[in-house]
């Protein structure tokens, strides 16, 4: 039987795994020393999507793991239908985990007439019978607010951050956001560090999507080893921009870090032929090999996800994972 079975041999841990990242979900299976529950899943012609589970799973605290790769949509109802038939397949318990959460820049109205998409996913899982929501790095925190229940919001910094240590002497490293709105994590970076902090000021068109105009950059990079973070890398222009700005301003070298590959479009291309040495990701998301090159290292999250899996499994504390910076 899949599943972890407790010391009181009554409680049961069941991981459920959909088709956008398959490695992801093994890899977290394997960390929980379990199986993932044999599932059917496949497409009508017309696209509707069909989910079936191959053992009961009444009375067991399940955990549906999907990432909200490409193509996002099809994932994400994905999602919602396997939540739909754990429900209906009466578990005890259904902890949605999405360790890259679908629309979360969608978090806030900038203009009239726009949806506030993050509330919206979030009500979905929740009308689907999702008692809980676990995710890493969401893109602003106030989406933990979007759901109705307990959210476990999941942090990659540590993984990154100790990487990046280990590769760069910190006495010459500068931590550096890449706009006003990442300097918060920048600033948790620059404590992990210590590290200075510098951040470039950009201004961004509302409405032309995934295009930026890179203005100045405040604080010392001349002579250092920079490295930008964010929370995801979708088209890159941003990075790059950065990248030059930093490169103009006398940086010696350039390290991206980042927790979601989101990688659409030109950013394999922009990221290769740009003068950045390594670009440091997680596995959130799948990354074909037709998406990867030679300055990409991709660390596993496998071990953190099913490590907060585990602690919500035994009630145990999840912010205990990331040293009090949850």
């Amino acid at each position: 039987m899949s599943g972890i079975i407790s010391h009181d041999g009554e409680k049961r841990l069941v991981l459920v795994g959909g088709r956008a990242h398959p490695e992801l979900a093994a890899a977290v299976a394997a960390e929980l020393g379990t199986d993932l529950v044999p599932t059917t899943a496949y497409d009508f012609a017309n696209g509707e999507i069909y989910v079936r589970f191959g053992e009961s799973v009444r009375g067991c605290d399940t955990f549906v793991l999907q990432s909200h790769a490409v193509p996002i949509n099809q994932w994400i109802m994905e999602q919602l239908i396997m939540v739909d038939a754990l429900k209906r397949a009466s578990a005890k318990t259904i902890t949605v985990v999405a360790p890259f959460y679908g629309y979360a820049r969608q978090d806030k109205k900038h203009r009239g007439r726009e949806p506030i998409s993050a509330r919206l996913v979030a009500d979905l899982f929740r009308t689907a019978g999702a008692h809980r929501l676990m995710s890493v790095d969401l893109h602003t925190a106030q989406i933990q607010g979007f759901f109705d229940g307990p959210v476990d919001h999941l942090m990659a910094l540590p993984l990154l951050a100790d990487y990046v240590r280990r590769r760069v002497d910190s006495s010459r490293l500068t931590v550096v956001s890449p706009d006003a709105g990442r300097v918060r994590l920048a600033d948790q970076w620059s404590d992990r560090l210590g590290a200075p902090l510098a951040i470039i000021h950009k201004r961004r068109d509302p409405s032309v999507p995934n295009q930026v105009k890179v203005h100045e950059l405040v604080g010392q990079v001349e002579g250092r080893t920079c490295v930008i973070v964010d929370d995801m890398i979708d088209t890159a222009g941003t990075i790059v921009q950065a990248a030059d700005a930093l490169f103009e301003n006398g940086a010696a070298d350039v390290i991206v870090a980042s927790t979601h590959a989101v990688l659409s479009g030109p950013a394999v291309d922009r990221l290769k032929n740009s003068r950045i040495s390594e670009v440091v990701v997680s596995d959130t998301l799948p990354i074909p090999d037709d998406r990867r090159f030679p300055q990409l290292t991709v660390l596993s999250i496998a071990p953190l996800v099913a490590r907060a899996i585990r602690e919500v499994f035994d009630d145990g504390s999840v912010t205990s994972l990331f040293d009090g910076q949850a």
